[in-house]
């Protein structure tokens, strides 16, 4: 057996498959992909319909030798048969015993016995239900890969008067490197020259630019801003932020919970039923064929094919609605979650700093000093003049004209509006003056001075949605939701501030990925859990919840390590996503039940004599039949999906 890295697998000319562990500490094994292609269920249902349709003609239309007509019968059992048995024989040798493994010992039965068409239609049903199965599964994850990608391959490193490219891995600690504007900063460091700003949002979960002066810290994978900054080295790639979240994600990738599915948990007991009564059958009546006959009625399609049926529909349904289902599992675990825990920034709140308060100071009207900070910040970057020219066009103010204007790093921004000398600036840079100032508060601030004189303490929050505090006060009573967390990588009065607006008293704050990666790893350890998020930082939690949901598309990586995608960012999607799996369910379980229940009619039938073999299987063609167009419902369209 070949064990290969993870970038070998994408660079070889192999499929690679479930089976060993590779490098990555990726579960998997090389094949020749000639060989794969073969014994992949879609290629194997494709080849017996084929099979089968030559055989049928060979022995009806041209009278063909028994030779001739079984052949493309034993090609079947050779070429599609093996493939499947080998894993279930697998599967019995770790103990796991699913409904999958009746259709096996159908396909033996028949094959022992002759009945080699029968034995071809039971695999037509096995490979077809996994078949379906497969298409709506999720693909191989390549968070790892996603992660991998964003970062940059190389770095500017600086030495004397020169200034080269090197691979990230030869970068030195104590090197000097230049990030330039909208690079993604390759290692942790310290500024030593230049001024700027960085967007931290996809590793802390902050909303808003970082300022960068000499001193300060950077971390890998921050996006830069527009002007080029100086930086010194302090910890080597691998063992930088991003390559730690790299390693958290590995982490909670191979220690994700297993999901005990939907077939399986009916098939535990619908199986021995099915081998108990043909067992029963074949000795009172010394008949072989009824053994076979009961196994052939019995063979779980409801399990094989309609519960993929109505999972593929679900998806289809979620997908018209902006929903991406990326792993089926999530439409049988989300109604049953009973812990949801949310990241605050672009989750319960829309991820920008909204202006929420102006305080002026004596003999200033808040309109003018409105108008006039919007007036300047006009001509300003700063991610916090958006928030105030928004407010001052909805508040229908005209804007100004401004001259000298002057935004030195560090010092805020200053101009002329009208006749009267603006300046902005932050608490800090005039803590040395006697003012007198509003108290600190949660959320960010800037101070404004009009003629040098105090005017104004604008005030910005990352507001909630509006549908936050209804969307969290109905999940207990619409679905059983036991606990609601806050678990954020924001400072603690941010997180305080929101979670008494939206009405949630379990929080955290200030967390790493790790210790995001923890409390959630604990809490599906006590029931399962539903994680939102939407930053790189939240990737590794989602791994670690029974069940991950990504809110929008800010980023490839936690769209990657989520079981589901919602690209509109709307809690009533979330709603409408639970909505749609119980639906699911519900549907599944009438078509599983309900074409069981026809199964165990038609056993007791081939039980006593009444159906042959080959009756069994198109007794059990006719049940498949109904069950399926049952579980193609879901994909129907429907009433509103939310109750909030």
């Amino acid at each position: 057996m070949t064990v290969i890295t993870l970038q070998d697998c994408q660079a070889c000319d192999h499929t690679i498959v479930l089976g060993s562990r590779c490098a990555a500490g990726r579960a998997q094994v090389e094949r020749p992909k000639v060989l794969a292609a073969w014994t992949k269920p879609n290629n194997i249902a494709l080849f017996t319909i084929a099979g089968i349709l030559l055989h049928l003609f060979l022995r009806y239309f041209l009278n063909s030798s028994r030779i001739a007509w079984q052949a493309p019968l034993v090609a079947i059992l050779i070429i599609g048969g093996v493939p499947l048995l080998v894993p279930l024989t697998q599967k019995l040798l770790t103990r796991e015993f699913g409904s999958d493994h009746l259709a096996g010992i159908s396909i033996i039965t028949s094959v022992i016995l002759g009945e080699y068409l029968v034995a071809a239609i039971v695999i037509l049903m096995l490979s077809g239900g996994t078949a379906l199965e497969q298409f709506a599964s999720r693909r191989a994850s390549s968070v790892l890969d996603a992660l991998a990608k964003r970062m940059p391959q190389a770095a500017h490193r600086q030495s004397a008067n020169n200034l080269s490219d090197v691979e990230l891995k030869d970068v030195a600690i104590g090197d000097l490197l230049v990030v330039f504007p909208h690079e993604i900063c390759p290692v942790d460091g310290v500024v030593v020259d230049g001024h700027g700003k960085m967007n931290e949002a996809y590793l802390t979960g902050e909303p808003f630019e970082i300022a960068k002066t000499p001193g300060s810290q950077v971390l890998s994978g921050s996006i830069n801003g527009d002007a080029a900054l100086h930086i010194r080295t302090e910890k080597l790639a691998i063992d930088s932020r991003y390559a730690r979240i790299m390693q958290v994600m590995k982490d909670a990738e191979q220690r994700r919970p297993h999901i005990r599915r939907l077939g399986d948990k009916l098939g535990a007991w619908y199986t021995p039923l099915a081998l108990s009564l043909a067992g029963i059958a074949w000795a009172v009546s010394g008949e072989s064929y009824r053994f076979l006959a009961v196994l052939v009625v019995a063979t779980p399609c409801p399990l094989l094919i309609s519960i993929p049926v109505a999972v593929i529909g679900a998806i289809s349904l979620s997908a018209r609605r902006g929903i991406i289902i990326k792993n089926p599992a999530v439409l049988e675990q989300i109604d049953r979650c009973r812990t949801l825990i949310f990241d605050k920034t672009g989750t319960l709140t829309y991820g920008t700093p909204s202006l929420s308060e102006i305080l002026c100071a004596p003999g200033f009207a808040k309109d003018e000093v409105l108008r006039v900070t919007a007036s300047l910040e006009h001509y300003s970057k700063h991610p916090l003049s958006r928030a105030i020219l928004e407010a001052a066009q909805n508040a229908n103010l005209p804007v100004e004209h401004v001259s000298e204007i002057s935004e030195r790093p560090g010092e805020g921004l200053k101009g002329t509006v009208g006749q009267r000398t603006v300046w902005i600036t932050s608490r800090r840079k005039v803590i040395d003056r006697p003012l007198v100032l509003p108290p600190v508060a949660p959320g960010l601030e800037c101070l404004l001075f009009v003629d040098d004189v105090y005017a104004a303490t604008f005030r910005f929050h990352d507001m909630p949605r509006a549908e936050s505090r209804t969307f969290i006060k109905h999940l207990s009573p619409r679905h059983a939701v036991s606990r609601v967390l806050i678990v954020s990588g924001d400072r603690d009065q941010e997180v305080r501030h929101l979670a008494k607006q939206v009405g949630i008293t379990e929080l955290y704050s200030a967390k790493s990925p790790e210790d995001k990666v923890a409390i959630v790893r604990k809490e599906a350890a006590q029931a399962p859990t539903l994680f939102l998020g939407d930053g790189i930082n939240d990737a590794p939690a989602m791994q670690a919840a029974t069940v991950g949901v990504a809110f929008g598309v800010q980023s490839d990586i936690t769209s990657e390590a989520a079981d589901a995608v919602i690209l509109e960012t709307s809690l009533g999607r979330v709603d409408e996503l639970i909505h749609i799996a119980r639906r699911m369910r519900r549907i599944a379980f009438q078509s599983a039940i309900g074409g069981m229940a026809l199964s165990i009619l038609g056993m007791f039938a081939a039980a006593f004599g009444y159906l042959p073999p080959m009756g069994g299987a198109i007794a059990q063609e006719i049940i498949d039949l109904a069950a399926v167009l049952n579980a193609v419902r879901v994909a129907l369209p429907t009433h509103s999906l939310t109750d909030f």
